[in-house]
Order: structure tokens, then C-alpha cells, then sequence
């Protein structure tokens, strides 16, 4: 990868287990999880009797030489050397989108070699220091167990929690898992020569593994049994991976066991990824979705819920915590309608629950389902004050996610068993759409907005998406109602929203005004005509006056920008070379920006700085143009 990454991804799991180097050397900085807090795990090599750090900092101790760093959508790849050795480090979280197993289990691995580089054998050995941090939500939070654990086969493993289990005892956004156990063990190619200690310094404790690597490689494991992962409605619930009772033993035991086979499966993935979206939008574009694609899984956590159902559920990870948020769970999509839009129904079914619980008062559709990890009901706007809700946002979010999943998996049937609830939400577009009161988009941090271009685009679009679904489910007369209600809103947004020049308005009452028009590029991957072509070309056109050093800006009010909607936008060009030059900035912004953190979708167009946000689940929207490329959800 040419692209320096702004933060690199070593453990990728979910939103509790994940760990980062933010730095563009593994030793410039500890090891951090995607809160920017320390989760350090230490990496130190000793030779002939020698020690040297590769991983986090040591103090007192020579450092090895980075040599080389590479990333592709499953593993991050470093090479180090002293005057003596050479040492390859392979770290891979094999979340595959389309095995359930792979995508859920805990499980991580770092694959460590070393070769002798000066023609002279060597003594080497491999150690690799797990702290306190990896199971606390803050360092000396509390006293820590550790033991030594077996899991077979010349395995040697050791876990860590905390000495007073609270199982799922905290919500919010900037914290940290401090209930169930972190799990370190390594197998090296001789076991006798593999061990296993618990360490304390005087400032927390740590677990540690070690094994010769003489020119010899070993596998190390990261693991996180968190016991039950989410509550759901009261009730709390187990992730996918032990909904049948597995231990955490026989997971990493299962791991090691597959890794040969595991290791191919996850080439293969990263190599047609880079290779298509390379063909679809470029060498940066496959830059881009390849450091994306183990944030995106990462935000999310895969469980079971009561009824034997898959849920899908993300985090809204520093923006407010909230969980299974619906304009969150909206951007996010294209690269799971793309892979396996199962998990699209497992993002939508906790809201159907939630609607049709009793609790919630609106005929429009909800803003999320609670707070990472506790799903009990929306806690955006204080849960149904009716003050900041986003009514026209949530229905058009709703309609276009069950009616892309239902094209995209070539089955109607789940949009057909919550039809009474699209049904309630395509009419509350139908009559608050045309021209949306002073309400909120997902863009809330932009505040407040009457008479939203953009946001009545999003309304039409909902609109259509039910038509597609009442096609699929052979209701000629609805999907011809609605198609002509979604074309007469359309043909009047045309006439109200033009500039004059081409170019489209933010607001229908702002003249001169300018916004990207996102929401309608489903328009073209539905492949509906519902605005006309020239239309969409002329307001594209417009953009590149609007450009600015990394990117053009989400709309005439500020320079900031969203790295989703902005691949969005680009996706309307015609050619490969106009979506490559609009989103080149973008690549830049993220090879320049001094906001090491793992990748933000809100920053400023001047100076790629982050605003907020990052580690979201919605940088799946970037995989937008490959979407549309495949046509998957082409009608």
C-alpha cells in the first residue's frame, strides 16, 4: 500500500476487542484501541542474549528497524532488522463477511519469522507482553486474575480479566470492555521450546508468551471471550461464534488448527478485492477499501437473538455510542449488500422490533435502538422527545435498505413480512417529503434544516424503494402508484431546486446555494430513470468549482466533508477517470492528515484534519462505486 495509513489495524475483532498503531512505526507509540486509549501489547525479540522492542515501547531498550509496512483488507504486514536478523511479522483478523464463523470469532493472529540476514546463526527467541489494559476499561481499575490455560496440541496460552466480573456493566461510547477475558497464546514449530508467564511491572500486570524462532517461525493468538456480548430488550444475549455453547478453548484451538487454510481464504478475499475495486475505481480507490474494510467489521458485533436470528449490530463509534443506528447502518451498506446482504436484514431487524414493541409513538421510522452494548430502546433526542428526531431521514434510510437487500439477495420475503411498517413510512414521506420541514438529516451535526434538497431526495428514493419491493412481490398497481408519485415528487424537485445554471440547491429557499446530492444516486444503482440523465450530469459537472485542496465540501455552509458521501457523489461520473479525479483528495486526505486516528468520515476539506467521528462503521459506503459497478441491485 502507498497510501500512509492514519492509523494501522493490527487486531480487528469488534468494537471492544480491537487494537491499532496509530503511528507510521510500531514502536513510535504503544498500541491503541480505536478510542485512542492505551491497549498495549508489546512485542520484544531477543537475540544471541540481546533484546530488542518491535512492538509499543520499552523503556531502556534498543529498538529494531522498521523496514517495511503493507496493509490489504485482512493483514497488516511489517519487516524489521537489526545488524543480525530479519523479522517478518504477519498480523490477520480473518473476518470474511460471507463465513459466519470466521466473521464472529474472536480470534487473531500475529505470524512471526525470522531469518538470519549476516550469514552467522543466531539464538533468537520471540516475546510478546499482553497488558492489563486489553480487558480493563482503564489501567489499575482493579485487581486482574491471570492464568495459565490449555488449549492442546503444543499450544501454550495464558488469560487475564478482571478479579470481579460485571458482565456487560457499562454503556457509552469512550469506554472499554472490563468484564470476560483476554486470552495470549503462540505454538511454535518445536513446543517444548514455547512458555507461558503472567509479569508484573510497577505499573500494571501482563501476560506473556514466548518461543525460539531461530530461523523458525511461531503463530501467536489474541482472544476475547466477553461471555454474553449485548443486551437485547432485557435480555442478554451471546455473539454468533458460542451461541451453541463453544468454549473460547476450543475457539483458539479451532484457529490454530484452520490458520493454513484460514491464511488462503483471507489472501484470496484481499486479492479480488484490491483487483475489482482496482478495475472499478483505480489504484487509491482500492487503497481506500482496503484499510476501510477491517474498521467496518470491527464496528460491529455479530449475535443471536432469542428466535435463532442473526442481528448485525454497529456502534456508533465516536459520535454518541449509539447502537444499530439507522443513518449509520444506511451508508455502511454498500459493502455488505456487495459480500452478503444477510447482514443488512441482521442491521434492520432490531429496528422492526423496537417499532413494533409497543414503546415507540411515531409513524415515521427510529433513530437507532440504544447505546453500545445495552439495545433497549432509541436513546438519540432522549429516546421519543420529539424535539430532534429525523423522521424524513429514518423512513427514506429504511425504504432504500429493505429494498436494496431485497434486490441484491433476489428474495422479497423479509421485506414483505414488515410491509404494514414500509407501508407507514412510504406515506409519511409521501406527505412531509416533497418539501421536509425544519428537520435533522443524518448530517446532524450540521444542525437544524427547512426545505432540504438533499433530504427530499432521500424521500423520493424511499418512495421508489417500496415500488421496487411491491414489483418483487408482483403488486403492479403499488409499484405503479408509487413509481408515479416518486416521479411527479421528482419532477417537481427539478423545478424547485435548480440554480439556473445546473447546479442544485441546498435548500429549495437558498438561492445560489450548492450540497452534494448523495441520496440520489441510487437512482442510477436501481437503474430507475426517475430523474432525468441530464440532470444529474449537469449537477455533477458543477462539483468541480466546488472542489477544495482534499475533497469538495458536504455543502456551501462549511469545509468539512464525509468521506462516505463523497464516494457517493463520485459514483454519478460516467467514467472511471472523472469518479478517479474526485476522489483522489480523498486519498490524500488520509496519506496527509496529522489526525492519526483510524479513519475519520468527517474532516476538513483545507486541511484533511479530523472534525469528529472515526473507526465508523460507514466508511462501507466507500465500497459504493463497486457496488454500482456489479450490478447487484440493479433492477
Amino acid at each position: 500500500m502507498k497510501m500512509r495509513a492514519p492509523a494501522v489495524p493490527l487486531i480487528t475483532v469488534d468494537p471492544y476487542f480491537s487494537v491499532w498503531s496509530e503511528a507510521d512505526k510500531l514502536t513510535d507509540n504503544d498500541t491503541r484501541h480505536w478510542t485512542n486509549k492505551s491497549n498495549k501489547i508489546a512485542g520484544v525479540l531477543s537475540v544471541d542474549g540481546e533484546e530488542y522492542c518491535f512492538m509499543s515501547t520499552v523503556d531502556g531498550m534498543k529498538y529494531m528497524e522498521q523496514k517495511a509496512l503493507d496493509i490489504n483488507a485482512l493483514s497488516t504486514e511489517y519487516v524489521f532488522t537489526n545488524s543480525k536478523v530479519e523479522l517478518s511479522l504477519r498480523f490477520t483478523t480473518p473476518v470474511i463477511p460471507y463465513e459466519m464463523d470466521l466473521l464472529s470469532r474472536p480470534v487473531s493472529y500475529l505470524k512471526a519469522s525470522c531469518r538470519a540476514i549476516d550469514g552467522s546463526k543466531h539464538d533468537v527467541r520471540i516475546k510478546i507482553h499482553a497488558s492489563e489494559e486489553l480487558c480493563l476499561n482503564e489501567k489499575g481499575q482493579m485487581p486482574v486474575t491471570v492464568s495459565e490455560v490449555e488449549i492442546g496440541n503444543g499450544i501454550k496460552a495464558m488469560k487475564m480479566g478482571a478479579a470481579e466480573q460485571n458482565i456487560l456493566n457499562k454503556l457509552g461510547d469512550d469506554v472499554r470492555i472490563d468484564w470476560g477475558y483476554f486470552y495470549l497464546a503462540i505454538r511454535g514449530e518445536d513446543s517444548k521450546t514455547c512458555t507461558c508467564k503472567p509479569c508484573v511491572s510497577d505499573e500494571m500486570s501482563y501476560i506473556t508468551v514466548s518461543a525460539d524462532i531461530s530461523e523458525k517461525s511461531a503463530l501467536i493468538a489474541f482472544a476475547y471471550d466477553d461471555i454474553e456480548s449485548l443486551i437485547y430488550f432485557g435480555e442478554k444475549l451471546k455473539s454468533y461464534w458460542n451461541k451453541d455453547g463453544k468454549t473460547i478453548e476450543t475457539a483458539i484451538a479451532e484457529a490454530y488448527a484452520d490458520y493454513e487454510l484460514c491464511m488462503a481464504k483471507c489472501d484470496a478475499f484481499s486479492a479480488d478485492l484490491t483487483a475489482k475495486a482496482n478495475a472499478s475505481g483505480g489504484e487509491k480507490y482500492a487503497e481506500m477499501l482496503s484499510l476501510a474494510y477491517r474498521q467496518i467489521i470491527a464496528a460491529h458485533k455479530v449475535v443471536i437473538d432469542k428466535n435463532g436470528e442473526l442481528l448485525y449490530i454497529s456502534k456508533e463509534c465516536f459520535s454518541n455510542g449509539c447502537a444499530a443506528t439507522v443513518d449509520v447502518s444506511y451508508p455502511s451498506i454498500p459493502m455488505f449488500l456487495y459480500y452478503n446482504p444477510e447482514l443488512v436484514i441482521g442491521m434492520m431487524r432490531p429496528i422492526f422490533k423496537y417499532a413494533n414493541g409497543g414503546v415507540w409513538p411515531f409513524d415515521f421510522a427510529p433513530h437507532d435502538v440504544g447505546c453500545y452494548p445495552f439495545l433497549n430502546g432509541q436513546v438519540y433526542s432522549n429516546g421519543i422527545d420529539p424535539t430532534h428526531q429525523m423522521p424524513v431521514e429514518e423512513c427514506g434510510n429504511m425504504l432504500v435498505m429493505a429494498a436494496a437487500a431485497s434486490v441484491a439477495m433476489k428474495d422479497v420475503s423479509y421485506a414483505r413480512s414488515n410491509i404494514e411498517d414500509l407501508e407507514k413510512w412510504s406515506k409519511y414521506l409521501i406527505q412531509y417529503g416533497n418539501d421536509p420541514e425544519n428537520q435533522l438529516c443524518t448530517d446532524d451535526f450540521a444542525g437544524h434544516l427547512a426545505h432540504n434538497c438533499n433530504l427530499s431526495l432521500k424521500a423520493i428514493m424511499g418512495i421508489a424503494g417500496l415500488g421496487v419491493i411491491y414489483s418483487m412481490m408482483g403488486n403492479k398497481a403499488k409499484h405503479d402508484e408509487l413509481m408515479k408519485i416518486a416521479r411527479d415528487m421528482a419532477a417537481s424537485w427539478v423545478e424547485r431546486a435548480s440554480n439556473g445554471d445546473g447546479s442544485y440547491k441546498l435548500a429549495f429557499d437558498a438561492e445560489g446555494s450548492f450540497s452534494m446530492k448523495y441520496n440520489a444516486i441510487w437512482d442510477k444503482i436501481f437503474g430507475l430513470g426517475i430523474f432525468p440523465k441530464e440532470v444529474l450530469d449537469s449537477e455533477f459537472k458543477s462539483y468541480e468549482k466546488r472542489m477544495q485542496k482534499y475533497g469538495m465540501p458536504l455543502d456551501n455552509r462549511k469545509t468539512y466533508t464525509k468521506s462516505d458521501w463523497l464516494v457517493w457523489t463520485a459514483t454519478f461520473a460516467d467514467t472511471k477517470e472523472e469518479f478517479e479525479k474526485f476522489i483522489s483528495p480523498l486519498w490524500d486526505a488520509y496519506n496527509e492528515s496529522q489526525s492519526r486516528v483510524p479513519m475519520t468520515d468527517w474532516y476538513e476539506t483545507v486541511d484533511a484534519r479530523q472534525c469528529g467521528f472515526q473507526h465508523r462503521t460507514v466508511q462501507g459506503g466507500l465500497f459504493i462505486k463497486m457496488l454500482a459497478d456489479s450490478g447487484k441491485c440493479r433492477i
